[in-house]
């Protein structure tokens, strides 16, 4: 059988479209290991993430997504193809970007503000402007008067807060996040969700997500990019139109056509299984 073309889907209802591209990919593949020995990771993928847009990767287990990330970021070099970062080819990790993996990595002898500033000190920051913008952030957060408690003492949603703060207190134009909510529980998730989208929908920040959550790619995306089993291709790419406030994920979750994206895209993944 052969490989399914990539496909762009609106389940019928309606087609969100792109901003400006600030990130392109332009056939990249990856593979590991030397000449005949290379085994491959991804290929011949081609997208474009635009401004303020904020974008699902979903795939199998094991299908490159993580890997995928790590080559968008400049972490690790393509095999080939181009990544273009607002129509530059990247050259090692771009400026502006914020990476935020599953775990929190956050510092446990550092307070939770403490943790926030890292990055600004690190970039020479004035101290007093740093914990300014670090305050104002974690207020954003709903963690105001939790400044000066240490991780230990903050529950799994809260550690979360804190390390999405440290994420977004430096400004970055594009963030890239590996799964980062995968370990919290429903509600909290939604929470943190909903917080995570009206933070960059308001400051026209632009989110490339990898999950395997399809209700959480539907929820949150303007668009959801489906890869094949390894070595990854792009199956199929739904543009997502949701009625309501789409810093909402409960209203998201409830909005007519929702259940038909997450029903097509679920389908896809497993057509593709077998």
């Amino acid at each position: 059988m052969g490989r399914p073309m990539p496909g762009v889907h609106g389940a019928g209802c309606g087609v969100a479209g792109p901003g400006v591209p600030s990130l392109s990919a332009k056939g990249v593949s990856k593979a590991y290991g030397e000449a005949d020995e290379a085994v491959p990771v991804i290929t011949d993928l081609s997208f474009t993430l635009g401004q303020g847009e904020i974008v699902s990767v979903v795939g199998p287990s094991g299908c490159g997504k993580t890997t995928l990330l790590n080559v968008l970021s400049g972490l690790i070099p393509p095999s080939s193809g181009t990544i273009l970062w607002h129509g530059r080819p990247i050259d090692g990790m771009p400026g502006h970007v914020g990476y935020m993996l599953q775990k929190d990595l956050l510092f446990p002898w550092r307070t939770a503000i403490a943790n926030v500033t890292i990055g600004l000190e690190i970039k020479g920051l004035a101290r007093a402007e740093a914990r300014q913008r670090a305050h104002a952030m974690l207020a954003q957060l709903a963690l105001d008067g939790f400044e000066d408690h240490y991780p230990a003492t903050l529950s799994g949603g809260m550690r979360q807060r804190v390390a999405l703060a440290r994420t977004l207190v430096a400004e970055p134009e594009v963030l890239l996040l590996d799964e980062p909510f995968a370990a919290l529980d429903f509600q909290t998730k939604l929470v943190i969700e909903s917080d995570t989208a009206k933070l960059v929908r308001e400051q026209q920040r632009s989110v490339l997500l990898i999950t395997h959550d399809i209700e959480e790619a539907v929820s949150l995306s303007d668009r959801v990019i489906v890869l094949s089993h390894r070595p990854a291709h792009i199956r199929s790419v739904y543009d997502i139109a949701l009625e309501g406030d789409r810093t909402d994920m409960m209203a998201a979750r409830d909005s007519p056509c929702f259940s038909d994206y997450v029903r097509n895209i679920w389908r896809d993944l497993e057509v593709h299984r077998h």
